[in-house]
């Protein structure tokens, strides 16, 4: 071994990440003996088994990151970073786990264990994945109509005083109503419980995106035109080259709002007209009483969300990198 390898496998981050790595491997094995050993109260919930494979297929998973992060400095950054949070998953796991199959403390059937849902994953996956699929779909449509539509009117009112004579009262009527409000009316007026649901998705979309736009726009600073004026720039280089890159980052802190709130609008119209989604698996779970359905659907729509912001962060990253260092999120 060289001197180079000493030093590297010696060093402080190095160390760190080996104890931490070992943390986390621990916790997933204990968590697995306590779920395979550890008798359950009231019935014998199927997959105990094989969410107790699942623990100790990820303690190996853990294993080889740990060995990996020793020579890929930036994996092993990453592993130190989440080090408390890998340690805190198997806890709560097994908090849960105890609470529900081992001791029964939380009634059945409103509380599910772990392992239940992951029975419901293995069983019933053709039809959850049949509702995400038509989820992504309206929110997709619905997303993209209202951050298109309130992106232009956002640079619109922030660049056109005549433009925001107009908008503005539209803004204030009705930005405070929320979506879900108009739902009977929207499912009169168009022809399809699709459109309707599109329509206010969209709607949940274009206010915060119209409002951050606007201000991005409107507190862009006014020497930046001046200086532009000065080279011989035109109205179009001023709108396109100055005031929308200044104005991006608000752009994106409108996106992660309305992304939060055509969430909870998308929930409730497919609660209302449509024939597959989450939110229609998650009112047929309830009339049937399947509350591991339930709590399997939402588990889906969180870390579904949470995708979907990590994949919004990567695109302002690369799109405002000529920002880094200058803004704080």
């Amino acid at each position: 071994m060289s001197s180079a390898d000493a030093t590297t496998l010696t060093s402080p981050l190095t160390l760190k990440v080996w104890w931490q790595g070992a943390a986390v491997v621990a916790a997933w094995v204990a968590v697995a003996l306590l779920i395979s050993y550890w008798p359950n109260a009231t019935r014998n919930w199927p997959m105990t088994q094989g969410l107790a494979n699942l623990c100790v297929a990820v303690a190996v998973v853990f294993i080889v990151l740990s060995v990996a992060g020793r020579r890929f400095s930036i994996l092993g950054q990453r592993l130190r970073n989440a080090g408390p949070w890998l340690i805190a998953l198997p806890v709560l796991l097994a908090i849960w786990e105890l609470l529900t199959a081992k001791l029964a403390l939380l009634p059945v059937p409103f509380f599910a264990p772990p392992q239940a849902l992951l029975a419901v994953y293995i069983e019933d996956y053709a039809r959850l994945a049949d509702s995400l699929l038509h989820s992504a779909l309206l929110l997709g449509s619905g997303v993209a109509l209202g951050a298109a539509t309130g992106f232009v009117a956002g640079v619109a009112i922030g660049w056109s005083t005549r433009i925001g004579y107009w908008l503005h009262p539209v803004l204030r009527i009705l930005g405070p109503v929320p979506s879900t409000a108009l739902l009977p009316l929207c499912f009169f007026l168009f022809p399809s419980s699709w459109s309707a649901s599109v329509f206010l998705i969209a709607l949940a979309t274009w206010f915060p995106v119209t409002v951050l736009t606007w201000s991005g726009v409107a507190s862009v600073d006014k020497a930046y035109y001046d200086v532009a004026r000065t080279l011989g720039a035109k109205q179009g280089f001023l709108i396109f080259k100055v005031a929308i890159p200044a104005a991006l980052p608000h752009v994106f802190v409108g996106l992660f709002m309305g992304l939060g709130a055509s969430f909870s609008t998308l929930v409730v119209a497919e609660m209302m007209g449509v024939k597959s989604g989450i939110g229609w698996y998650l009112q047929w779970a309830q009339g049937w009483a399947a509350y591991a359905n339930m709590y399997a659907a939402l588990l889906i729509m969180a870390l579904a969300c949470s995708g979907l912001i990590t994949g919004l962060f990567l695109v302002r990253d690369r799109l405002l990198a000529w920002q880094k260092g200058a803004m704080k999120w």
